[in-house]
């Protein structure tokens, strides 16, 4: 009797100890797989405001830029104005030796005092002969020879006079004047050089630089997305008729070579007609005011065009991996497990992807530690604002 009391004392002990060594063997197994989930930054996807800058290269122009050129040949005696200065329209800028062309209209002035004398002579001619003619005393056919001779003398004399004001305008254009107000640029040309209107260059060029105008190209998708985004804005206010009209670009702001920003904004004010064929590309105009003279024809900028957008669902870049040609992250789950989630991309704002599709508001994606993670990864979120 003592004997079987002593062995269920035994197994009692024994199913104890097996039972408190299961269960701390479970507690130690939990342990390890909380001790095992690696901490990582988590942010949680709610929808923010985006600003999208797009950049574009420009060549700035002055609002008007005039070659000056000379219209007649010489050599050119005097150069009144230097590089850079500013002269207004009708101001003398160079002179040409003129004393050929006041040989000339010496000689056409006198040419014309010949062409008066005959005519002169022609008409008391006329008047001699109409009273002879009148008593019969000569027949009419010397009176309509004279009167003929009369009409070529008068034609001569506007054929002399007419020499007589080329040779005037010929004279004139040894005087080079600024036909616009605005900035001197170089001058390539010294005084007692050949120059002609067959030159391939021009003496200097004129740059009026109140107002600049920015020449850029933008791919067609990128016209068509500003094109597209009007006729939304114009379909829901229900004025549709007329694009091209009504279509306005946002502000462009211009950053200068030197990298600081212009500080006042331009607008688009022409577009080209049509897309370049050989590069896909349209053509665009920005206006920009110059008031404190800094931009000069001939320099470039960056044009940057900027829109906000509202409420748009933003992931960081940082927590985005590229697979060949898609685009992945890592989202948490609600036992703070990981899927890899693949992601549209619509567009770029700062360091931020706006995303089209992929990820919804209330999403929890993971910002590093991608290298340690796999489908079904546990961790640990350190949540962060994003």
């Amino acid at each position: 009797m003592i004997v079987k009391k002593h062995l269920l004392y035994s197994f009692y002990i024994a199913l104890a100890t097996s039972i408190i060594a299961a269960c701390s063997s479970g507690k130690t197994e939990e342990s390890d797989n909380l001790s095992n989930a690696i901490a990582l930054p988590v942010a949680s996807i709610d929808t923010s405001t985006a600003t999208i800058v797009n950049s574009y290269h420009g060549k700035i122009e002055g609002k008007i830029n005039v070659e000056v050129r000379p219209q007649i040949e010489g050599q050119l005696q005097d150069i009144y104005v230097d590089e850079g200065d500013f002269v207004e329209k009708g101001q003398t800028l160079f002179k040409i030796d003129p004393s050929a062309y006041q040989e000339k209209l010496n000689n056409m002035i006198a040419n014309e005092n010949v062409a008066k004398a005959k005519l002169e002579n022609a008409n008391l001619e006329v008047e001699r002969l109409k009273p002879l003619v009148e008593n019969d005393v000569i027949s009419e056919v010397k009176l309509k020879s004279a009167q003929s001779d009369y009409e070529v003398a008068k034609a001569s004399l506007a054929q002399a006079t007419a020499e007589v004001r080329s040779a005037e305008i010929d004279k004139e254009y040894t005087l080079i004047k600024a036909p616009v107000s605005g900035y001197i640029a170089r001058i390539p040309k010294r005084v007692g050089n050949l120059v002609s209107e067959s030159d391939s260059d021009p003496l200097t060029y004129l740059s009026d630089v109140e107002e600049v105008y920015i020449y850029f190209t933008m791919s067609e998708s990128d016209f068509l997305y500003y094109t597209k985004k009007k006729a939304k804005q114009d379909s829901i206010r229900g004025n549709i008729n007329n694009l091209r009209d009504n279509f306005k670009f946002p502000k462009v702001t211009l950053v200068l070579a030197d990298g600081s920003e212009y500080d006042e904004k331009g607008t688009v004010d022409a577009i080209s007609g049509q897309v370049d064929r050989s590069t896909g590309s349209v053509s665009l105009r920005a206006t920009f005011p110059n008031q404190k003279n800094m931009l000069r024809t001939g320099s470039t900028g960056t044009l940057k065009i900027s829109e906000t957008l509202e409420g748009v669902i933003q992931v960081p870049q940082i927590a985005t991996s590229d697979l060949q040609d898609k685009t992945f992250v890592y989202v948490l789950d609600e036992e703070n497990k990981v899927r890899k989630q693949n992601i549209v991309i619509d567009d770029k704002s700062k360091d931020q992807y706006i995303i089209k599709e992929g990820l919804k508001i209330g999403d929890k994606v993971v910002l590093s530690g991608f290298d340690k993670l796999t489908d079904g990864s546990k961790i640990t979120p350190l949540m962060q604002n994003n």
